[in-house]
C-alpha cells in the first residue's frame, strides 16, 4: 500500500488545495455537451522526500447532438520516502494505474452523467461509480446540479497474505450556480460523505512513551474508527474585469465526525494576451486545519486510547500555496492535424507547517532530544502539470 500511503497523504491532500480539475474534471456546462478533445498530460509532485509523476490521456467524443463519451488513463509512479518511512522503514517505488470512463446525455436543458473509475496498485484496489444531473432554470441564468458516487475499496498489506480490509465511500453533492450580472457569476455547493470500513493505513504506526526504549518511545499500529461522516460547503465567485481579465475567489469550510475542521481561501487572476495567443494565470491559497480528536504526536503509554493516529494529515497544520500558469494557443500553421491546439503549463509551490507533528529524525543523528521536544515538521512541495490539448 505504498502508493496509498504516500499518494493519499501527500498528493491527494495537496490536490485538495490545487484545482487539479483543470485537466480531469469535465468542462461541460449545463445544457451543453463537453467539447470534443484530446488531452495528454504529464504531472509531477516533489516534496517531503517523495516524488510522484506520470502521464495521463483523456479523450472526449460526442455521438450526435445528445451524447458525449469520455475515457481517461492516469498513472502515478512514486519513489522516495516520507518522514514516516524515514523513521520506521526504507525507501520504495510503487505505481498506481487508474482507468475511468464516462458518459453525458443531454435532453433539452438537462444533462445526465454516468462515470466509472478503477484504481489499481499492488496492495489497494478501488472502484467508484457515479451519477449526476444538472438542470438550467430562469432563462439559463441558474443551474442546479446534483451528484452521487459510491466507492468500494479492498485494502491489502504486503508481506501478509492473510490481511484484507474493505471500505465503502458514499458521496453526495448539490450545487447552485447563478449568473448575477453580465460580469459576475457565483456558485454555492454543499457535499456530504459517509465512509465505512477499514479507513486507516495498515502500515502506519503511532508512537508512545516507553522508558525501557533507548529512544524513550516505541511504536504500535494505528487504529481508526470504522465510520467517518464529513460535510463541506463552498462559495465561489468569478468576476470579469473591464479590461477582459477575470478574478476568481473561493471559500470552503469542512468538518467531520473525527473532529477535523478546516478553512480554505483561494484567489485566482486570469489575464489573456490576445496579441500573443496567451492566457496567464496566478493563484494564492491559504489553508488551516484542526486535527482529529484521536490524533497525537506522542501518546503517554501503549494502548492509551481506544483510537489512535499519528498521520500528519490528521494533525493541526497550515499551508500556503502560490501558483502560476500559462495557456498558449498554437498558431494555425503549427497546429497538428489542422485542429485547434493549446499548450498548457502550470506550477504550484506549497509550504506546509505542522503545529503538533514533530520531526523524530533528529534521534537518528544521535541528538539528545527528549521525546515530544523535537522540532515541529515542515516542508515545501512543487507541483508541475504540463499538457497538450487538441480539439476534434
Amino acid at each position: 500500500m505504498a502508493v496509498t500511503k504516500e499518494f493519499r497523504e501527500s498528493y491527494y491532500a495537496l490536490t485538495k488545495f490545487l484545482l487539479f480539475s483543470v485537466f480531469f474534471v469535465s468542462t461541460a456546462k449545463a445544457a451543453v455537451l463537453p467539447e470534443e478533445r484530446l488531452d495528454t498530460l504529464y504531472h509531477s509532485y516533489s516534496g517531503g522526500g517523495v516524488t510522484i509523476d506520470g502521464p495521463s490521456v483523456l479523450v472526449r467524443k460526442n455521438i450526435g447532438n445528445n451524447v458525449s463519451l469520455s475515457a481517461n488513463y492516469y498513472v502515478d509512479m512514486i519513489s522516495g520516502a516520507s518522514i514516516d518511512v524515514q523513521a520506521t522503514a526504507s525507501r520504495y517505488t510503487e505505481q498506481r494505474d487508474e482507468f475511468s470512463v464516462g458518459a453525458d446525455y443531454l435532453v433539452d436543458k438537462t444533462t445526465m452523467s454516468l462515470s466509472y473509475t478503477n484504481s489499481s496498485e499492488n496492495d489497494y484496489q478501488a472502484e467508484t461509480v457515479g451519477f449526476g444531473i444538472s438542470q438550467d432554470f430562469f432563462g439559463d441564468l441558474s443551474t442546479l446540479s446534483m451528484r452521487a458516487t459510491y466507492g468500494s475499496d479492498d485494502v491489502m498489506r504486503n508481506g501478509d497474505e492473510d490481511f484484507l480490509g474493505h471500505a465503502e465511500h458514499r458521496r453526495y453533492s448539490l450545487g447552485w450556480s447563478q449568473i448575477l450580472t453580465t460580469k459576475l457569476i457565483a456558485e454555492l455547493s454543499v457535499e456530504t460523505v459517509a465512509d465505512e470500513g477499514f479507513l486507516n493505513n495498515p502500515y502506519r504506526s503511532v508512537r508512545y512513551l516507553d522508558p525501557s526504549s533507548a529512544l524513550g518511545f516505541s511504536y504500535q499500529a494505528e487504529l481508526y474508527p470504522t465510520t467517518r461522516n464529513s460535510d463541506a460547503v463552498a462559495l465561489r465567485a468569478k468576476y470579469r474585469l473591464p479590461y477582459r481579465a477575470a478574478v476568481k475567489t473561493e471559500y470552503r469550510r469542512y468538518a467531520d465526525s473525527w473532529g477535523i475542521n478546516s478553512d480554505n481561501l483561494e484567489f485566482r487572476y486570469t489575464h489573456p494576451l490576445e496579441s500573443e495567443n496567451l492566457i496567464l494565470e496566478g493563484k494564492l491559497r491559504f489553508y488551516k486545519q484542526k486535527g482529529a480528536d484521536f490524533y497525537s504526536d506522542l501518546f503517554p503509554y501503549v494502548d492509551a486510547t481506544n483510537f489512535r493516529a499519528r498521520d500528519k494529515e490528521l494533525s493541526d497544520f497550515t499551508s500556503t500555496a502560490i501558483g502560476f500558469g500559462a495557456t498558449y494557443l498554437v498558431p494555425d500553421r503549427w497546429a497538428l492535424f489542422d485542429r485547434k491546439n493549446t499548450l498548457n503549463l502550470y506550477w504550484d509551490y506549497v509550504l506546509f507547517d505542522y503545529e503538533n507533528f514533530h520531526d523524530v529524525r533528529v534521534h537518528n543523528g544521535g541528538d539528545s532530544v527528549l521525546p515530544g521536544d523535537e522540532p515541529a515538521y515542515s516542508f515545501n512541495a512543487h507541483v508541475v502539470r504540463a499538457y497538450w490539448s487538441m480539439w476534434f
